[in-house]
């Protein structure tokens, strides 16, 4: 690990699966007591998908798309400049593209993506993955050699994760037990394989959360919100009040509806830090991560049912999985871990961290009696010690809820700086 506190720049999509993942590696990070920025991809978001209602032609939609996604890499380019970061960490279809690639090589500052997709369906790593210095996926052979064969050797493997002070057992009211508990729930999105593998579950006490289940007339009446989008904090809820939780992985696939796949979805992993009873379908690489006795699993959609069955009734052994599995995840699968092993490998395969500008960390000349606060609020905002006022001053501009005298003085300082020092 680095001896010290790293500046660090996350850059999250504009949407997606590995927009939620993408936070839960910035709070990870900044426990770990690094100084951490968020690009908000999403804020433009609204900007791109707008794009097609103009009406154009579809050639001069795609021609703009084009045009909009460099403007976005320059943004992410001006955030670099803004804050030298000796780390960028790209999500998943964050939005860089290879011109913005090419020039944080040059500029000496290191590059992560975390790719958490399946290869197979997602193929743009081809073209992106051998211009980062380090490409961290979630699946193995043959993986990791048609990434060498494509130019990038520094692979590593980094399956999903747990946030533990998200994902975590919650006591629910009476009302919220109504409103989210259920004998069997799924949430997620409506992919061919659950669509087909839930119809039999028709008529239960079954709740099914999430979006694209338009068209599924058998299951309608189990679809929560008419098929909206669920927020993350309440998926938390849902995993708490719900017997038994389905955790199928997805596939277009309708031949098979298991498809015995081999990467492990984020949902085994929270599921689990919540203490949450689940039914997962058999991965190829789930036993290196999960023993056997610490998850119920199921390799076909006629053991589904009979497992259904067998564990409605018998909630005692429901809560020993729960339990098993809830320790293995808090002791070897949090974000925490997965940050941690993603930055020693840099620092392994690329040598010691690039120091941090001294100009950059230094404080304002004007400060001095204002140093106590500070080193406080490093520790009260997860900051590393190392941590410069400007990095302090982004945090506290985060935070939500009343300031106390000392942040309140701090932010005002900051504004005369701007203002009366030009800085």
């Amino acid at each position: 690990m680095p001896d010290s506190s790293l500046r660090i720049l996350v850059v999250l999509p504009m949407y997606g699966g590995s927009l939620p993942i993408g936070r839960y590696c910035a709070t990870a990070l900044r426990g770990m007591g690094h100084s951490v920025r968020i690009f908000e991809a999403p804020f433009l978001y609204p900007g791109f998908t707008g794009l097609q209602n103009l009406n154009l032609p579809s050639s001069d939609t795609a021609q703009l798309e084009k045009s909009f996604l460099q403007v976005v890499s320059q943004a992410v380019w001006a955030q670099v400049q803004s804050i030298e970061p000796q780390l960028v960490l790209a999500m998943a279809q964050a939005p860089l593209n290879r011109a913005l690639l090419q020039r944080l090589r040059h500029a000496g500052i290191r590059t992560a993506m975390w790719f958490v997709e399946d290869y197979h369906i997602f193929t743009y790593w081809q073209l992106y993955a051998p211009l980062y210095d380090v490409f961290a996926i979630i699946q193995k052979e043959p993986f990791i050699s048609k990434l060498k064969a494509a130019g990038q050797s520094r692979s590593l493997y980094l399956p999903l994760a747990a946030l533990p002070g998200f994902h975590k057992p919650l006591a629910l009211t009476e009302k919220e037990k109504r409103e989210y508990g259920a004998d069997i729930a799924f949430l997620g999105a409506g992919y061919p394989n659950r669509r087909l593998a839930f119809r039999r579950l028709a008529g239960r006490d079954f709740k099914i959360w999430g979006s694209d289940w338009e068209g599924e007339s058998l299951l309608l009446k189990h679809i929560q919100r008419n098929g909206a989008r669920i927020h993350e904090d309440e998926s938390v809820k849902i995993y708490n009040a719900t017997r038994i939780n389905l955790n199928l992985h997805s596939s277009l696939q309708t031949d098979e509806l298991v498809s015995h796949g081999d990467f492990v979805n984020p949902r085994t992993f929270e599921l689990a830090a919540m203490g949450a009873f689940q039914l997962v379908d058999t991965r190829s690489l789930l036993g290196e991560l999960i023993a056997d006795d610490e998850l119920a699993t199921f390799a076909s959609v006629e053991e589904l049912y009979g497992r259904i069955e067998y564990f409605l009734s018998r909630p005692e052994e429901r809560a020993a999985y729960a339990q098993k599995a809830q320790a293995r995840v808090l002791r070897e699968h949090t974000y925490v871990h997965r940050m941690t092993a993603l930055l020693e490998y840099m620092e392994e395969s690329l040598g010691p961290w690039p120091k941090i500008h001294e100009d950059k960390n230094a404080q304002p000349e004007f400060m001095p009696e204002f140093q106590e606060e500070l080193e406080q609020l490093r520790h009260t905002l997860g900051l590393g010690p190392h941590a410069s006022f400007d990095d302090v001053i982004a945090r506290l501009r985060e935070q939500r809820g009343c300031l106390n005298d000392a942040e309140t003085a701090l932010l005002f300082l900051d504004e005369w700086r701007k203002q009366y020092l030009g800085k």
